[in-house]
């Protein structure tokens, strides 16, 4: 496993040269690529999104595509057509962006329903259909999707419950500090830190660590904190709509992948408690009443108070 941290280790560096102050970011980020998950990415325009993006698809060495989304794209725009080739009078297949490694939804809430849900398939499993034919997508692969949270911007569409659950996690990037964007500044006045950075490890590499991530172990006490905070959720009187068993499981591969970042073979509650806002928080559904009067991470964090965290030697170690 030292092997593993210290190329881990490399890469938070190498994307720490092109994005100043993006520490815990860059980390849930490679937490949910890790753990095979997706990404929403949701703060104003002009933090860092895309740039975040392209710097770790080109540590990785990955394939890497952009899709801006607009009222006109259309779902074959991401996920390809067939053709006909008038010189070979045949239908021919050309599949779309989708078919990549790091795949950027650049403002996706600007994009119709039916393109939002295109996305459906690639991301719940791992393959794309088109016009009736199924092509399996690379791997590792991994949407990160963009989305400006100012709800009064015309020509938006508010994404549905069932795309949001398909997110590993939702991340607000927000503003620099001064001192960041001081050092910004100087990273940034002759050259573009980007250009020169290069792959610190292979997609294989980054393969054999998500097979790995599923080896690390979870001891009854620490499972037992994840359910109980999965089933407070659903018994809620502000929430209407709980956590589903898919964001339970999504809170557990996170987890284990929070614990390989920092060279452990075990969960431990504080890796449950630190991704558990990130990883639940968008898939609550709130009273159209606690909606009125709060927010959901205002409701999801009076939820976890109501839950006692494991302290006892078991909780940690199997």
């Amino acid at each position: 496993m030292e092997k593993q941290q210290e190329m881990l280790e490399k890469i938070k560096g190498s994307i720490s040269t092109v994005l100043v102050g993006k520490e815990e970011v860059t980390e849930l980020v490679m937490i949910a690529l890790l753990s095979r998950g997706h990404v929403l990415l949701e703060d104003v325009p002009g933090t860092g999104k895309t740039m975040l993006t392209k710097t770790l698809a080109k540590s990785i060495d990955g394939k890497f595509r952009r899709v801006q989304f607009t009222p006109d794209v259309l779902p074959s725009d991401v996920t390809g057509i067939q053709f006909f080739n008038p010189k070979e009078q045949s239908f021919e297949l050309r599949p779309g962006p989708v078919m990549t490694n790091i795949l950027l939804a650049d403002e996706i809430n600007r994009a119709t329903p039916r393109t939002q849900s295109s996305l459906l398939e690639v991301m719940e499993e791992g393959q794309v259909t088109i016009d009736g034919e199924t092509l399996a997508l690379p791997t590792p692969f991994i949407v990160i999707a963009t989305q400006n949270p100012v709800e009064s911007q015309q020509g938006t569409f508010a994404l549905p419950e069932a795309q949001m659950d398909r997110f590993l996690m939702q991340i607000k990037v927000g503003y620099p500090t001064m001192q960041e964007e001081q050092q910004m500044l100087k990273m940034y006045k002759e050259q573009e830190p980007l250009e020169n950075l290069s792959a610190i490890v292979t997609l294989d590499e980054i393969k054999e660590m998500q097979q790995e991530i599923r080896k690390i172990q979870l001891s009854e006490p620490v499972e037992s904190y994840l359910l109980k905070i999965i089933r407070a959720t659903r018994e809620s009187e502000s929430v209407e709509l709980g956590v589903s068993p898919r964001g339970t499981l999504a809170l557990m591969h996170a987890a284990q992948a929070r614990a390989y970042l920092q060279g452990r073979d075990y969960v431990i509650p504080e890796d449950i408690k630190a991704l558990a806002p990130h990883v639940l928080c968008h898939r609550l559904v709130l009273t159209m009443e606690s909606s009125m009067r709060r927010t959901k991470e205002d409701v999801f964090n009076d939820i976890l108070k109501t839950i006692e965290v494991p302290v006892e030697a078991g909780a940690i170690r199997k």
